[in-house]
């Protein structure tokens, strides 16, 4: 994946319209575009999340910035359950004409691996760009007893199936990593699925369980010390948290995590629509207010052109395809 920061910013309009042409999105040409004056009205953004959220609000703040570039403003529609899956239907049910378009987290291409669906994200959605990516942490009530990963681990151990431990859904990126990482340690312990960050961290919080794995929309209930955070599931410590160890540094290796998003149209969206979208999301990406809007939940700008991101999403479908099979979660 590649940093914003580091991303050669080379890609002109015609080159734009190039690669989606190799794709076979069907082209709009700016001359047509400009008659038709695309929008003429207000685009749907569907956010498979709850209101309120990390991803939800930082999301908010994208759209206005890319509403006013675009001249229309772009509506967050919020579409929460299935772990942030129900994107995906919802898109393929959706005109291809750019006025409803989504944000694709990673476990949308997970779920369609470990289900049987009528949809498939590699085919059924068109990519507009990449926008953020996500690290991950094991997080446990302010109050708790356990000031480190350790003890939580010892205690799970010693009380089989006890652990009332959290995630963003079935399926989803923190409910999988802590099945590898519990599993390698033999370590049962009941699973607790919930719609979004804000449930999650509510439950949390108030002792309703004991820990939580979750992206970095938990910044705000840290620095408010109503939860405690034991380690980041990243390759390197958080600048944010810098006394926090990584998962990899104590010992688990193989418990590095990250989660990157994007916006996609529905499929056969004309070129010249996803382009529009693609310059007006970009510019918006980068503007002081949704940078900081960011940082606020130690996320980064993490940008990659459509072409970029298709090839990203095709080779973590691969990645996903090997983890799954590995623990026996792949659709019969």
């Amino acid at each position: 994946m590649t940093s914003f920061r580091n991303y050669p910013d080379k890609l002109t309009r015609r080159n734009w319209l190039l690669h989606l042409a190799a794709l076979g999105v069907p082209t709009l040409s700016g001359a047509s575009l400009a008659a038709t004056a695309w929008p003429q009205k207000p685009i749907q953004l569907i956010v498979p999340w709850p209101a309120g959220g990390g991803t939800d609000l930082s999301i908010r703040i994208l759209a206005e910035e890319a509403g006013n570039r675009l001249g229309q403003p772009v509506v967050v529609v919020n579409r929460p359950g299935a772990a942030g899956t129900m994107v995906a239907p919802l898109l393929k049910a959706a005109a291809p004409d750019g006025y409803t378009i989504g944000q694709l987290p990673l476990p949308v291409l997970r779920h369609a691996l470990m289900n049987k669906v009528p949809w498939d994200p590699l085919i059924d959605l068109a990519p507009i760009l990449q926008v953020s990516s996500t690290t991950f942490g094991l997080l446990v009530p302010a109050n708790s007893p356990w000031q480190k990963v350790q003890d939580l681990l010892d205690w799970a151990r010693l009380n089989p199936g006890a652990l009332m431990l959290g995630s963003t859904g079935m399926g989803s990126t923190p409910h999988l990593a802590m099945e590898e990482l519990l599993g390698a340690q033999q370590i049962s312990y009941t699973h607790i699925p919930f719609k979004g960050t804000t449930d999650q961290m509510l439950a949390l919080a108030s002792g309703t369980i004991m820990a939580g794995m979750n992206s970095t929309g938990f910044a705000p209930w840290v620095e408010q010390g109503k939860l405690r955070l034991l380690a980041v599931f990243s390759e390197q410590r958080s600048a944010r948290w810098p006394q926090v160890p990584t998962m990899k540094e104590l010992g688990y290796a193989q418990a590095v995590y990250h989660s990157p998003w994007g916006l996609v149209a529905p499929t056969g969206t004309p070129a010249g629509v996803i382009g529009a979208l693609h310059d007006a999301f970009k510019a918006a990406m980068l503007t002081p207010r949704h940078l900081a809007e960011l940082q606020r939940y130690d996320q980064d700008a993490s940008y990659l052109d459509g072409l970029a991101y298709r090839q990203m999403l095709a080779q973590s479908s691969q990645r996903e395809r090997k983890l799954l099979q590995r623990m026996k979660l792949l659709a019969e």
